[in-house]
């Protein structure tokens, strides 16, 4: 299947190595496929449509990558349990806790969390 890239979201790093090794141990709990596209940038691929999920890269003007206050990169799940497991296996990588799982706005049920560059991310699952 052709990788026809739709849309994506980059969050900065600080030490690519370690960012790599947090989002391939998280992502392969939905089997996501790494695609390294340079030194500087990876991104990690959904299995069933190679839309990607999450790149990260290392900033191309060479300062230090910083998270943005407000931003927030959301990824989809397809049950709670899924958010579940996600929100844990990040927290046992090292990132730190921003909301345990739980039901939040309706049919929102989301968990939220700092990775280990201080970008946040929110796991969920929307069922309307």
């Amino acid at each position: 299947m052709a990788t026809k890239l739709k849309y994506y979201s980059t969050i900065g790093t600080n030490n690519k190595e370690a960012a790599e090794e947090f989002y391939d141990e998280l992502l392969s709990l939905i089997n996501a496929k790494k695609f390294p596209a340079n030194d500087r940038i990876t991104m990690w691929m959904s299995p069933e449509d190679n839309s990607v999920i999450l790149a990260i890269a290392v900033p191309y003007n060479g300062e230090k990558a910083t998270f943005g206050n407000g931003s927030m990169k959301g990824i989809a799940l397809d049950s709670k349990e899924a958010v579940d497991e996600m929100y844990a296996k990040a927290i046992s990588l090292g990132a730190k806790d921003d909301g345990e799982p739980g039901q939040r706005a309706g049919a929102f049920y989301g968990a939220y969390i700092y990775d280990l560059d201080g970008n946040k991310l929110t796991f969920f699952n929307f069922d309307v």
